[in-house]
């Protein structure tokens, strides 16, 4: 009975599915001439700046709880509070510009150029495309845009740190420049690159490959809406579970003073936290960082999937 409640219900969702797409051509739009490399890497872009508008209050949240266990102790409803309550409900966008010039490059690059990665790597056909090809070029992606985003992700996290006043991104670079010199916006690059891998190679392959299990359970097109929300929703929570030990050790690395140095490295860091804090401190901030990457990924998806649509080119 619950089998066939459940058929019907997915029967009913095809139904306003293939509706939808009927009247918008978003959703549907295909061209013989796809769109070259710069036009997929600004959609990207586009789709990111959009996103972390929304979603930045969670980043802010997230860091703090990260960077101070009294935050940590206060949980994620806690922070939120205290932070609205002490600095005003605009600090919850501290670094928010940093975040749109970090989505700009890091972000329009790591989703831009998967599909070019994928090609590269040889998934070319649905029999030489495999799960651990789909990592890799996600990884690739990753990489190739950490090292572009790195110095707004280290500008970002310093104006998501700071408790007093509200902090330019003018004045932060310059701080930043003059106490710890150009080598100061590459703080972290180690721990983010192998973040942004981890990161990009788990987003992009699982969501590639929840794609064809949901079309398979539903029957519903690649290009669907629904396709795209519940695919991209599971690897928020796939991408959480993986990235989060990462996510941590960055923070750390990124916000610690110039002139009271802890950390040497992200493994000296990772050491540290496991011997002092232990092992579980690298998984702290998970719900919040899940809150953030589960609305992150969807809406950022979701969006990039339709202005592919628009520019002509067909769903990942």
């Amino acid at each position: 009975r619950i089998s066939k409640n459940l058929r019907e219900i997915i029967t009913q969702f095809k139904i306003m599915s293939l509706s939808y797409n009927k009247s918008n051509p978003i959703a549907t739009a295909a061209s013989a001439n796809a769109p070259g490399l710069l036009q997929q890497v600004g959609m990207a872009g586009t789709a990111a700046v959009i996103t972390v508008t929304f979603i930045h209050p969670i980043d802010v949240v997230k860091t703090r709880i990260q960077i101070s266990p009294e935050y940590g102790a206060a949980g994620m409803g806690g922070t939120f509070k205290k932070i609205a309550g002490a600095e005003g409900v605009t600090a919850l966008w501290k670094g928010v510009n940093a975040a749109w010039l970090r989505e700009s490059s890091y972000t329009s690059l790591r989703l831009g150029l998967y599909e070019p990665c994928k090609i590269a790597f040889g998934c070319t056909s649905p029999e030489t495309t495999t799960f651990v090809k789909k990592f890799a070029a996600g990884s690739a992606a990753g990489a190739l845009g950490s090292l572009a985003g790195n110095p707004f992700d280290v500008l970002k996290t310093k104006m998501m740190a700071t408790e007093t006043g509200t902090p330019s991104i003018v004045g932060t670079a310059k701080d930043l420049l003059k106490n710890q010199g150009i080598g100061g916006f590459y703080r972290g690059i180690d721990s983010n690159i192998a973040r942004a891998m981890v990161l990009n190679g788990t987003k992009m392959a699982c969501y590639d490959q929840m794609k064809g299990y949901v079309v398979d359970f539903t029957g519903l097109p690649k290009g669907n809406l629904l396709v795209q929300f519940l695919s991209a929703g599971s690897a928020g929570f796939f991408m959480t579970c993986t990235v989060s030990p990462f996510d941590m050790i960055r923070t750390r690395l990124m916000n610690q003073p110039a002139d009271a140095k802890v950390y040497n490295n992200a493994l000296d860091c990772f050491m540290k936290i496991v011997k002092n804090e232990g092992p579980l401190t690298l998984w702290r901030g998970f719900i919040p960082i899940w809150s953030r990457f589960a609305p992150t990924t969807t809406i950022q998806l979701v969006i990039f999937e339709q202005l592919r649509g628009i520019m002509g080119m067909k769903s990942l």
